[in-house]
């Protein structure tokens, strides 16, 4: 009977309602958001500054894979002086699901045997064209 228990595994950010209803928005930065939910699991790299806090929730039975029980996504946004000016939370509603078409990715060119991977270099160490030797 114990084996047919689900496991329970939280990964990313540990959200707590109290405090991200604690940002507000014109009131913190950056600052005063870091030292209430931590450091972000990641950043904007492009356009306006957000900050995105990630909650995932598996759980799998044996002999199964796992699913996503629950899933969520504060993005806090900034100005360009570091003030807040938005929050917005997602949940798996916004999740993308993938499935993956079999167990190679297809790459272009020709497809090269063992043999061909084994003896491919032979003869090409010091050509011409092949570079300096170091």
């Amino acid at each position: 009977m114990a084996g047919c228990t689900s496991i329970r595994q939280s990964r990313g950010y540990v959200v707590d309602a109290l405090l991200v209803d604690a940002i507000q928005p014109g009131i913190d930065n950056q600052r005063s958001v870091e030292m209430t939910l931590g450091r972000p699991s990641f950043t904007s790299q492009y356009g306006t500054p957000t900050w995105y806090y990630v909650s995932s929730v598996t759980g799998q039975r044996a002999m199964s894979s796992p699913k996503i029980r629950s899933h969520s996504v504060l993005a806090v946004q900034f100005d360009a002086s570091g003030n807040v000016t938005s929050t917005d939370r997602t949940g798996i509603d916004r999740v993308a699901f993938l499935s993956p078409d079999g167990d190679e990715t297809p790459t272009l060119g020709r497809e090269r045997g063992f043999l061909e991977d084994l003896f491919g270099n032979i003869g090409t160490v010091g050509a011409p064209g092949a570079g300096a030797p170091q």
